[in-house]
């Protein structure tokens, strides 16, 4: 994809590129450049061709780019990256990162991809990723904790993505227990948590972040619950850049203090963003549906659910949320 990618960046601009002068940039014919641009447009791409002006994006496009989001990034938390990739194309980040965690990866190394071929949400839901539009991010974090006790690591980096959120200009996010970033009730985004380790062992854990920047109506109709994007929400257009930047520099030093500390310092604010708290909810488990009264969460990450006047515990894994 390499060649298209180089179009690209030279469209990203915004304005019109002559089909001989991409030609001449990318060392091709104008054919080529025919064949690539359409590509480009099977991706999700606007492109518009004007004969006697050349090709123009319909509206101009950000690049993800290394530089521009570590040099934004809080001293801290720029200290605890262990590294970044940026993919123009990927089948999916955190599958990409488990794929490569044997292979000695730093924890706090961050994969981003412009384009997800397979991008995942949690119980093999699809996530939505058109090219360019969004932010696909993964980090990987190694921790001497067992796997039974990062429950609350989720919830964690909810709060994470909250702070970034609101440092970003966005008033009114909610959590939706246990991984979903809400605004005035519509997804936003959404944290995909995937994990190796043994009982009683390391863990190595695989943080997937995912937020809706600019997403278009076409792109949309494929999403199966109510949706936001941060331009309909702040009526401007956010940098994705800088909202990486704001991300990582809020999300890894969270993963690193949970290593010591857990969900406890965390659990008040991550209340306070509580979005179904005191409401009837119904969860999905794998075999049955159970409703109660949402209590809040513990220390340990569960969601306490009243019924009948006795409250209960129940740990994410394959349940679903919602409200009644």
């Amino acid at each position: 994809m390499s060649l298209r990618y180089d179009a690209l960046k030279i469209l990203s601009d915004g304005g019109f590129h002559a089909g001989t002068q991409l030609g001449a940039a990318l060392g091709i014919s104008r054919t080529a450049v025919w064949k690539h641009l359409r590509a480009l447009s099977e991706l999700g791409l606007d492109i518009y061709a004007v004969p006697g002006k050349g090709y123009r994006l319909a509206q101009p496009v950000e690049l993800l780019d290394a530089q521009a989001i570590t040099s934004a990034m809080a001293d801290d938390a720029r200290a605890l990256l262990g590294g970044i990739e940026i993919h123009p194309r990927l089948d999916s980040t955190n599958t990409y990162l488990m794929q490569q965690a044997g292979s000695g990866l730093a924890s706090g190394y961050a994969c981003l991809a412009e384009y997800q071929e397979a991008g995942r949400g949690r119980r093999g839901r699809n996530w939505v990723s058109p090219f360019g539009a969004n932010i696909y991010l993964s980090l990987l974090w190694r921790y001497t904790l067992d796997p039974a006790q990062l429950g609350g690591l989720s919830l964690a980096v909810g709060v994470a993505m909250a702070r970034a959120l609101r440092a970003a200009g966005v008033d009114g996010i909610a959590l939706k227990w246990p991984n979903d970033v809400l605004w005035r009730d519509r997804k936003l985004a959404g944290i995909l948590l995937e994990m190796s380790g043994e009982s009683f062992g390391a863990s190595t854990v695989v943080v997937g972040l995912g937020i809706n920047c600019r997403m278009s109506k076409e792109a949309g109709t494929h999403i199966t619950q109510p949706w936001t994007d941060l331009e309909k929400i702040l009526g401007r257009h956010l940098s994705r850049n800088a909202l990486t930047a704001l991300l990582l520099s809020e999300v890894l030093p969270v993963l690193r203090d949970y290593q010591t500390a857990g969900l406890a310092p965390l659990l008040d604010e991550w209340q306070s963003y509580d979005a179904v708290r005191g409401k009837t909810v119904t969860l999905q488990l794998p075999n049955q549906s159970i409703t109660g009264v949402a209590a809040g969460v513990d220390r340990d990450g569960a969601l306490l659910l009243t019924r009948g006047g006795v409250t209960q515990r129940h740990l994410a894994g394959e349940i679903s949320v919602r409200v009644a």
